[in-house]
């Protein structure tokens, strides 16, 4: 006789996937002698640690209190200092009644880089819009067409960071395309140009090369055709990250294996066309993590203009804490420029595994 198996009640389904889930979790973390010692320190150490910063953060914290003598006898965080200072932290030295103009541009170029990563808006238009957008921004921060005129030398914070990152890593991305092709010519000048100019670079630290810019340019050119500082520093930068994108995407390009040229010649495509249709799309697909590690680590060298003298947000922050009326506290001041380094690290990160998600690669 066969046996008649009843369907298990719909409420028990829950509880025995919750039940599965614990034993998972309880294998995972006591499943053996070593799981069940690293969790137990573990343990200790968050009991340990999180309730004296839950304490000092939160707890016993100075929020809103415009009085600075608030924070200096409590013993919380001065949360008020960055409250009263988010002018001086996000824009820097940038005249205050005008200051609706770089909080202006810091929107419009968040606005523009979260609608840039749909996947909708990846068309030619988006090059033009851009183009048209940092007109726009330029002429906003400088000022002029019936603008109060603003030097660069008093720009500062939020604004002087999104724009030295977008200008430099998408302007050095072509061009750290064409330097990695160049590197693989057959022609011996072209290979030996993009040999020299990349290893050069490569060889020197980010600073030096600011030092170049800002310091040694004025001694060998006239002041008729020397650039303004902000442009010399966004040239070194986007000279830097080419360089290194230029091998990151190398590296992609020797792994295309010879077949994928040997198809796209097959079809009668040209160098370039080749290049553009078959082998690129391919290549960077490969380098994604790469990529993303690269441009990440230049989102934060972007703190380092500050020794050429441009006022950005960690160069605010330590203006701001130059103010004798407060008590400098300096742990919440980088605690706020940290969050924010690491909101714009952390979302690039987010979009480069969307980018793996959605293009995985298959041989």
């Amino acid at each position: 006789m066969k046996a008649i198996s009843l369907p298990m009640p719909a409420d028990t389904q829950p509880s025995r996937a919750r039940f599965t889930a614990l034993q998972r979790t309880g294998k995972l973390l006591f499943g053996t002698p070593l799981n069940a010692v690293l969790t137990v320190i573990f343990v200790l150490l968050l009991a340990a640690m999180v309730p004296p910063i839950l304490r000092w953060m939160v707890i016993e914290a100075v929020w809103f209190d415009p009085d600075p003598n608030a924070c200096r006898t409590a013993t919380g965080a001065c949360w008020s200092f960055i409250y009263a200072k988010s002018g001086q932290l996000l824009f820097g030295i940038y005249p205050v009644d005008e200051r609706w103009r770089p909080a202006f541009v810091c929107l419009l170029i968040l606005s523009l880089l979260g609608w840039s990563v749909r996947p909708a808006s990846w068309a030619p238009r988006m090059l033009a819009l851009w183009v048209v957008a940092f007109a726009m921004i330029f002429w906003l921060m400088g000022g002029g067409f019936g603008l109060v005129e603003v030097p660069t030398s008093s720009w500062g914070g939020l604004p002087v960071t999104l724009i030295l990152t977008v200008v430099a890593i998408g302007t050095a991305f072509p061009i750290g395309i064409l330097l990695a092709l160049a590197r693989r010519s057959t022609m011996p000048a072209v290979r030996i140009g993009a040999v020299a100019l990349i290893e050069s670079v490569r060889g020197l630290p980010l600073l030096s090369i600011l030092f170049v810019a800002s310091i040694m340019m004025p001694l060998f050119l006239p002041e008729a055709l020397l650039p303004d500082k902000f442009v010399r520093a966004l040239v070194a930068l986007t000279i830097f990250a080419a360089a290194y994108l230029a091998e990151v995407i190398r590296g992609g390009l020797q792994a295309i294996s010879k077949g994928q040229y040997e198809a796209a010649a097959a079809l009668g495509l040209p160098f370039w066309r080749t290049q553009y249709l078959v082998i690129l799309p391919q290549a960077i697909r490969v380098v994604i993590p790469a990529l993303a590690n690269t441009i990440i680590v230049m989102i934060k060298n972007t703190s380092l203009v500050l020794v050429v003298g441009l006022f950005d947000l960690i160069s605010s922050g330590k203006a701001a804490l130059a103010d004798p009326e407060w008590p400098s506290p300096a742990a919440e001041t980088f605690l706020f420029i940290g969050a924010i380094f690491f909101a714009l690290s952390f979302s690039f990160a987010r979009f480069a595994d969307f980018l793996e998600r959605r293009g995985p690669i298959s041989h």
